[in-house]
């Protein structure tokens, strides 16, 4: 039995203790020291949160699959083992091989939420490696960020070696072979391994390159230090996903996860546009893995995992050609077995409500809609393509089917946004109410519950609303309160439930989504003051990320609440995602002036830029 990092003393101090064992069903075991590189893959945030990551578990059987590569995993320490590393200077340690990371190769994390970049500091610091790029030597580990955050890695620049831009089956195997290749000559050194790398396709080395800026603040420009290191980014995007790494046999952990369930990828991308979501600009083009591919995955993740739920996991599912098919398939080959299917990101139509009546309780289960907005004229500002029919006759037809409970989710503080538009939340939630009072009293299963959430908006890069103004916490606070008031005054008030995020949080991560490497300053000083998880609202410390903010000068008014000019150099402008930033501009000026739809990808190309990754759904259809 291997020997574990943490004594017996202090596994039984800690609250669940077995987030740190390691030795899981289906884990990966290899000897270290038969192999020539050892990864270590990072999710910075809690083991539940951190297990239930797909994009992970991707990695891990990739690179895995390598009989020279031995990817173990580690994720965020709790509060309480956090102080007690710290206390008796334990270092991080991997779970498989229960070995300090510090004795790595690479350090892969995810960034997949901004409100995480503390945790990525807790990390290193736990982990005895210098929290800043510039103070590492030859014997450090290579420190690589990876996941949507990287699509303006700015923020963070300034604590990483290397950042991954794209989809990570393209080029990792490049990568580590050029490592593997340098690292055992005897003239290695790290700063010409991350020079070289820095010419690999999706690779952004930040130390070469170099930032000035303009008297009012904003970038005067942004180049590489060496004639050699391209000036462009590229996002890597595999094209074939019946081709790409898929963990068939992914690890089952001894507690639960957050997603406690088998995962089935069905696409990648969107074909929907809308202007508000980083994710369907930046997956592009839409790509589908085929029917047959996601039949076996299916019948050998449940076989090789024992759990009783598979998920089907894409940005918009309904979007999948072939998803009733597949859900056919699920319900006659897998429900059988006691096997329930969950199908998020589903358009609430008569085939949706139709499988969903199948694989649900439906006295026990809600539906979901994310109308975005309230008003018509705001969901054409966000392109959400979707109209107040639409929603109140997939509510008919869920009332109808023995429903009886609604989720809806809208955002608040959009571009063009007014007080009709908030007072149209509630007025629209009143509505479904009232489709379900419509029927007959003995045909109806209860009293009906419309719970409406509301999130504040957020300016992502690489969206058509990355130029614009986000609001302070006070103002945040008055719509919400418009929305509350207009709920209140509503005929069916009774069968409404509101609940709103928290302003300062939004506020935060807004800086840190758009914020240029200066805020990594206010970064570092919020780790000091002891700032992590604050994604967690029980850890999440306001006065401290103000009082950081402050001491390095980091303006709010600068970063979150100014509306850019569209002529501006934006900090993630070095990055070529595909879709261009003509496109972006052409939607932002559809929105914030015009107020119109633009087509989906499969009704209408829009001429985005994405084509020119060759295939997808750019390319259907052509011969």
């Amino acid at each position: 039995m291997k020997k574990l990092a943490l004594s017996d003393d202090i596994l039984m101090e800690i609250d669940k203790p077995a987030r740190y064992l390691g030795n899981e069903m289906n884990v990966v075991v290899k000897d270290p020291s038969k192999v020539d590189i050892r990864f270590a893959m990072c999710f910075p945030d809690v083991y539940e949160i951190g297990m239930s990551h797909l994009g992970i578990q991707i990695l891990y059987e990739m690179l895995n699959r390598r009989d020279d590569v031995y990817c173990e995993r580690v994720y965020s320490p709790w509060p309480d083992l956090h102080e007690i590393m710290v206390r008796d200077r334990i270092p991080l340690f991997a779970l498989e091989s229960q070995d300090e990371l510090r004795k790595f190769d690479f350090i892969g994390i995810t960034l997949q939420y901004e409100m995480c970049y503390t945790n990525i500091l807790q990390i290193l610091d736990l982990s005895q490696i210098p929290i800043w790029a510039k103070d590492r030597g030859n014997d450090d580990p290579i420190i690589i960020g990876g996941g949507p955050c990287t699509y303006n890695p700015e923020p963070i620049a300034d604590f990483f070696d290397i950042f991954y831009i794209g989809e990570g089956e393209v080029s990792y195997d490049q990568l580590l072979d050029l490592y593997k290749e340098m690292h055992n000559s005897q003239d290695y050194s790290r700063e010409t391994f991350l020079r070289e790398a820095s010419k690999i396709p999706g690779i952004y080395v930040p130390q070469m390159y170099t930032v000035s800026y303009k008297e009012d603040g904003t970038i005067e420009s942004f180049k590489p230090i060496y004639d050699d290191v391209p000036a462009t980014v590229k996002r890597q995007v595999l094209m074939d996903l019946d081709q790409g790494a898929y963990p068939t046999k992914p690890i089952v952990p001894f507690m639960r996860a957050t997603q406690d369930r088998v995962v089935l990828e069905i696409q990648r991308g969107c074909i929907r546009g809308c202007r508000f979501c980083q994710a369907g600009m930046v997956y592009r083009p839409n790509r589908e893995k085929s029917l047959e591919v996601l039949k076996g995955y299916a019948k050998e993740m449940l076989a090789s995992t024992g759990h009783e739920e598979i998920s089907l996991s894409s940005l918009s599912s309904s979007d999948y050609t072939q998803l009733p098919e597949l859900v056919n398939f699920l319900i006659d080959d897998c429900c059988k077995n006691g096997v329930n299917i969950s199908l998020p990101s589903l358009r609430i139509d008569a085939f949706s409500l139709d499988v969903m009546s199948k694989v649900q309780d439906i006295k026990k289960s809600s539906l979901t809609f994310a109308p975005e907005a309230g008003s018509q004229r705001m969901r054409n500002v966000i392109n959400k393509g979707l109209t107040k029919d639409d929603i109140l006759n997939g509510a008919g037809q869920a009332f109808e089917g023995g429903w009886n409970k609604v989720k809806l989710y809208f955002m608040l503080g959009l571009p063009t946004e007014t007080e009709e538009d908030m007072m149209a939340i509630p007025e629209l939630a009143n509505d479904i109410a009232v489709r379900y009072y419509e029927i007959p009293k003995d045909q109806r299963n209860g009293k009906c519950q419309i719970t409406m959430s509301t999130s504040f908006f957020v300016p992502k890069p690489f969206t058509p609303f990355q130029w614009a103004p986000m609001y302070k916490k006070g103002e945040y606070l008055r719509r919400a309160k418009i929305v509350n008031d207009t709920m209140h005054a509503q005929l069916n008030h009774k069968s409404l439930r509101y609940n709103w995020h928290e302003a300062d949080v939004t506020v935060l991560e807004g800086l840190l989504a758009r914020g240029d490497r200066r805020v990594s300053a206010a970064i570092y000083e919020a780790y000091k003051s002891g700032c992590i998880f604050d994604a967690w609202s029980d850890y999440f410390h306001c006065e401290k990320w103000d009082a950081a903010m402050e001491k390095t000068g980091i303006s709010l008014d600068f970063y979150a609440y100014r509306q850019r000019d569209l002529d501006e150099i934006l900090p993630w402008d070095f990055i070529d995602i595909g879709v261009t930033k003509n496109f972006m501009k052409r939607e932002w000026n559809r929105a914030v002036n015009e107020q119109v739809v633009t087509q989906n990808c499969r009704a209408k190309c829009s001429g985005c830029g994405a084509m020119s990754f060759g295939g997808g759904i750019c390319y259907e259809g052509k011969n």
